[in-house]
């Protein structure tokens, strides 16, 4: 059995990552990033990171552009975590997308709007591929549909 795909990334996005999370913990959202917060499945503590929440057809959704990462992982086993930008912080329910034809739709559109971002990421899928492509990414780039209590 293969390894789940997860892309690890470099000095610089890890540290345009510090960047971008500290900004958002500060009131600053670039283009609508805000930062995650999702208690670990192993410590316990909660983990925060940097994510793109994403709107598709009324319903918001966080997607994993490098693929089964550990904020991925803690999800799958918190099942909720938090979105905050500056003071203002909102808690949420996630739920794992799994319907393919679902999912692809939810990155097309995610790809259409932070695409400049993360295209690097999906190793040649673009807002443009196919509709086979995309389906074919699906497995590599988890999706959460997310519930914001306000």
């Amino acid at each position: 059995m293969s390894q789940p795909y997860y892309l690890r990334g470099s000095a610089l996005n890890v540290r345009m990552n510090s960047v971008v999370g500290w900004l958002a913990r500060h009131g600053i959202s670039l283009m609508g990033s805000a930062e995650m917060s999702v208690r670990g499945r192993r410590s316990g503590q909660m983990q925060r990171i940097p994510v793109n929440p994403h709107t598709h057809e009324g319903t918001r959704y966080l997607v994993s552009a490098r693929g089964h990462s550990q904020w991925v992982r803690n999800m799958r086993a918190a099942g909720c975590g938090e979105l905050r930008v500056g003071r203002r912080a909102h808690a949420f329910t996630a739920e794992e997308v799994t319907d393919d034809a679902q999912k692809a739709l939810v990155l097309r559109s995610y790809l259409e709007k932070w695409g400049w971002e993360v295209n690097q990421y999906f190793q040649g899928v673009t807002a443009k591929s196919s509709d086979a492509e995309l389906l074919a990414a699906c497995p590599d780039h988890p999706v959460f549909r997310i519930t914001v209590e306000d």
